[in-house]
């Protein structure tokens, strides 16, 4: 299946586009026990565990030696979490539970009190719940899809905030999420004409120097500035889902003429007069304006106007090429220099 979308130029609100620095989210990372299991948890040759449990139960002032801790209920998990910016104590974010040892699963269980802490060693958050699991078969929008880990959602309270003081700045820095120097450059002359005074300054292919006009709190500068439109310029490029073989791509992406052979697949870029007229009843299908799939796995695409990787990818389709066969025959035209756009497998 190919998806086609808009073309190279398009408008958005800088906000879309760009990332303030300093204003972010921060990850955070725990170890915990999650009990309650039936018979589902981690066994005896998850030491870790049976460790855990013991030095679980000696903070309540119950000793006992891992070697005689039997227990199928209970199960090592890591938890992780993101902070994001601006948080405040008591604020709720979600979990991740996620199982170390081999356990079978984890659903039903509860997770105990596990501090999160962040990369420097700091506990922001405290995690606690009953652990849900979704999405099993695998549609779930974007739920876990196996049993060893589940979400808690608002299942952690922040504890300690990132401190940054936005609203006494002068200046900030914006980060384009994609280099580009004619982006930079643009939102560069669009708030300056905008304000009517130099405010922005674009300092190399991502980055833009800001400083808030004296009537302004910083706070109100970005939201206006967030809520500007820009036409902006895009990379071409080129997405495939290594699962399942969709291939997203930009209308106007061209493939010169090439040819390349994978297995017994063939595929041929040549001129429309070059191309053998198919006659009724021959064995050549048309699968598109510009394409031909002829008998031999051979998929001969012509420069009708111009061929894209949407005929490249309907003619793979039509020989039955797999995801992986997609992806190699594109990665190859993409180094023969066939395809003049980045090439990102998911």
């Amino acid at each position: 299946m190919s998806l086609l979308l808009a073309s190279s130029l398009s408008a958005a609100k800088i906000k879309e586009i760009v990332n303030v620095i300093g204003v972010r989210d921060n990850q955070l990372i725990g170890y915990g026990l999650v009990v309650g299991l039936n018979k589902t948890g981690d066994g005896t040759t998850s030491k870790f565990t049976l460790q855990t449990i013991a030095n679980m139960l000696q903070s309540m002032n119950v000793k006992l030696d891992p070697k005689d801790i039997k227990s199928k209920n209970v199960a090592a998990v890591m938890v992780t979490a993101t902070l994001p910016p601006f948080a405040r104590q008591g604020d709720k974010i979600d979990v991740v539970v996620s199982s170390m040892g081999d356990a079978k699963s984890i659903e039903g269980g509860t997770l105990l009190m596990t501090p999160l802490k962040g990369v420097d060693g700091r506990i922001y958050a405290l995690a606690q719940g009953p652990v849900t699991i979704g999405g099993r078969n695998g549609r779930g929008g974007g739920a876990l899809n196996h049993a060893t880990a589940g979400r808690i959602p608002g299942g952690a309270l922040v504890e300690q905030e990132v401190p940054f003081d936005l609203y006494h700045q002068n200046q900030a820095t914006l980060s384009l999420k994609e280099a580009n120097f004619k982006n930079a450059v643009s939102i560069q002359n669009i708030l300056n004409r905008y304000y009517k005074e130099r405010v922005a300054v674009a300092v190399d292919a991502r980055t833009i120097r800001l400083r808030k006009p004296a009537n302004m709190t910083m706070i109100e500068f970005l939201a206006n500035v967030g809520e500007l439109s820009i036409d902006y310029s895009v990379k071409p490029r080129i997405v495939i889902d290594e699962r399942t073989g969709t291939v997203v791509s930009g209308v106007d992406i061209e493939v010169e003429p090439v040819m390349i052979t994978h297995g017994d697949i063939v595929v041929k870029i040549q001129s429309e007069k070059a191309l053998p007229a198919v006659s009724e009843g021959s064995d050549a299908q048309n699968i598109g304006a510009n394409t031909q799939v002829q008998p031999g796995n051979h998929a001969v695409v012509t420069r009708h106007g111009a061929t894209t990787v949407a005929n490249i990818a309907r003619a793979l389709k039509k020989l039955g090429a797999t995801p992986k066969d997609i992806i190699s025959i594109l990665e190859a035209m993409k180094n023969a220099g066939a395809i003049h756009a980045d090439l990102q497998v998911i």
